[in-house]
């Protein structure tokens, strides 16, 4: 396969030099001394004149002449070329690129919304210019193949009850899947010359069709979670503080009014609203 070859053209002001000499010369010579041999001077100025090409910085003109490749012009300035050289212009900037958000199933099989913010420069102008129809077009077509992939790979969440909390996800795992979303393009988009600077997920979403269902199970597993920790939290309560009145000798407690102690720190602890107090003004039997 053919490489990209960088060149460097004539200087374009010692050749616009030139060209002023040869054509208001040759425009003075032929009315000072009416000779129409000078007109070919003149001819010889606008035959030059097509050569003449400027190139912006982070620009580039790819060169052919008659349909061979001759060379990259990568570095700004103001030059000269063969006048029958067709130039074809190459920007190496960097773009960016907001996929649209497509429909795809994750690893689950879930169906999401998801979309990707890619950051590409042109690295090979050979490549980019010859090897594909159109080397933007190949890049949007390539990153949303590669993101249809990346959405099959993981899921988009993991659930407590499932058991996979440390699994990589879509929505948690934000530095891996960027990493994986990057690898995949540069494979795909090496064969257009490009370079990835960086990919990431722009957008991503349960499908409207199982939003409403999932939120339900994320709000279930936050719910079953939270009340996890609040039976652990006071159960280490209530252990503390039969274990204090134990060895301050406040009070003594058989086992039937630990039970009944017990019993009423957690539903205190526990509950959703506030207890209200009970005021016993009798025994501890009544």
């Amino acid at each position: 396969m053919k490489q990209e070859n960088t060149i460097v053209p004539a200087n374009g002001y010692s050749m616009l030099f030139l060209f002023v000499i040869l054509f208001f010369g040759g425009i003075a010579a032929i009315i000072a001394v009416k000779m129409p041999i000078f007109i070919l001077a003149i001819l010889f100025a606008l035959v030059m004149a097509p050569g003449f090409i400027m190139v912006q910085p982070n620009n580039s003109r790819v060169l052919l002449l008659f349909g061979k490749y001759i060379g990259t012009v990568k570095k700004n300035g103001f030059y000269w070329v063969n006048p029958f050289f067709t130039k074809k212009k190459v920007s190496l900037r960097a773009s960016n690129f907001d996929s649209e958000r497509l429909k795809v199933n994750d690893k689950l099989g879930n169906p999401i919304m998801i979309s990707t913010i890619l950051v590409w420069k042109v690295l090979d102008t050979y490549k980019a210019a010859f090897d594909v129809d159109n080397y933007e077009n190949f890049v949007r077509v390539q990153t949303d193949a590669a993101v249809r992939k990346l959405a099959s790979m993981y899921p988009y969440d993991n659930f407590a009850d499932e058991g996979h909390e440390e699994d990589i996800t879509l929505r948690s795992s934000v530095n891996e899947v960027s990493e994986a979303l990057e690898k995949e393009l540069e494979e795909r988009l090496s064969i257009a010359g490009i370079e990835v600077l960086e990919a990431r997920i722009g957008y991503l979403a349960y499908a409207q069709e199982i939003a409403n269902a999932m939120l339900k199970r994320q709000q279930a597993t936050a719910i079953v979670a939270a009340r996890h920790k609040i039976v652990e939290g006071a159960v280490s309560m209530v252990e503390m503080a039969l274990e204090e009145l134990g060895k301050k000798d406040i009070i003594e407690l058989d086992e039937e009014r630990k039970a009944a102690m017990v019993s009423n720190l957690m539903v205190i602890l526990c509950g959703d609203k506030d207890a209200s107090p009970v005021l016993n003004t009798g025994t501890l039997n009544q």
